[in-house]
């Protein structure tokens, strides 16, 4: 599943639950399926469930937990980290003609510094997971 511009504009609860429904998955293979491969830890399917479901007040995910979720969906961690934000930290994604992305920050000066360190951790994140250029 290539990330597309269509793609980005959803939620990171829309992709889970409709890749979830894609690929035929129960939650429990979910689970068993959407592991880190960096620490070994699986993404819960309480979890699962409660973000497909958009449930209130929902922890926003972890770089662990959407590394894991990549992985178990077969989805790129770019596409995961784009909803993310776009879900919990009102990022948008800019497509630009040439279909390269800017994400622009809404609203940043209105989140508190918990949640700015947040959004901005994400962003380390986000450009840590692309290819250096030699």
């Amino acid at each position: 599943m290539a990330a597309d511009p269509d793609q980005s504009a959803r939620t990171l609860s829309d992709v889970v639950r409709d890749r979830r429904a894609e690929l035929g998955m129960s939650l429990r293979e979910a689970e068993e399926r959407c592991v880190d491969p960096e620490t070994g830890k699986p993404v819960s399917r309480a979890y699962i469930n409660n973000l497909e479901k958009a449930t209130p007040n929902l922890e926003p995910p972890t770089p662990a937990r959407l590394r894991a979720l990549a992985v178990g969906f077969e989805v790129p961690l770019s596409l995961l980290q784009e909803a993310a934000g776009r879900q919990f930290y009102g990022v948008s994604t800019v497509w630009e003609s040439s279909g390269k992305a800017r994400a622009l920050v809404a609203r940043f000066e209105e989140l508190d510094p918990v949640d700015q360190d947040r959004v901005l951790a994400m962003l380390e994140a986000f450009a840590s997971a692309k290819p250096k250029a030699e």
